[in-house]
């Protein structure tokens, strides 16, 4: 095992999967603050988190950067992170290898960040995390505590948001779920009061 690929929060560098290692022009490592309640997970960074090296930066982005903003939340407030942290040839799914490989690295970062909740964006995090076959549309609003290496971490499914440009039904449940995120991990609470300079 290359640990020594990590440094703190940061994968540095990793070869542990050559098809991920020809393909992508940069590691994208999650990005939000290091003690964030509230963390984001996806399955692997697409062509523009590639070339930009954020996670969740494309269209999919923008619908996830909508729903914050319907609860009061911005980009800077939550992490956000991927199961696979190189782009998989073609954008297609990583390959159960691939998410093994990079599972160490998940943990680590979750295990320093020890969010509230983690809200897994669709069906291959949801899958990766809950270690069984999840009908996401179905499941999305249910909370599960899963075991993550040492300890023990509470999962809210959701939908991926790619899914509501695809089929606006699932704007609802997308958006829902997002305020359903909020509240779990208190920050709701914490969104409401805008700015205290109104207080003097």
């Amino acid at each position: 095992m290359d640990d020594d690929a990590m440094d703190g929060l940061t994968v540095r560098d990793c070869q542990r999967c050559p098809a991920l290692v020809d393909s992508r022009s940069r590691i994208v490592n999650g990005v939000g603050p290091d003690d964030a309640d509230l963390v984001f997970l996806g399955e692997a960074p697409g062509a523009n988190e590639d070339e930009r090296g954020e996670p969740f930066v494309g269209r999919s982005g923008s619908v996830l950067d909508d729903a914050l903003r319907d609860v009061g939340l911005a980009r800077s407030d939550v992490r956000i992170t991927n199961c696979v942290r190189c782009r998989p040839p073609e954008n297609r799914d990583p390959s159960k290898a691939e998410l093994s490989n990079c599972r160490g690295y998940l943990e680590r970062e979750l295990a320093l960040v020890e969010p509230d909740l983690v809200v897994t964006l669709g069906k291959v995090p949801s899958e990766h995390l809950l270690d069984r076959s999840v009908a996401v549309t179905k499941e999305a609003g249910d909370v599960v505590d899963v075991r993550l290496g040492e300890r023990s971490q509470r999962v809210l499914v959701c939908v991926h948001p790619a899914a509501t440009l695809y089929d606006r039904s699932q704007k609802d449940t997308f958006f829902d779920t997002i305020a359903q995120a909020a509240d779990l991990s208190g920050l709701a609470d914490s969104s409401d009061g805008q700015s205290s300079l109104g207080d003097f």
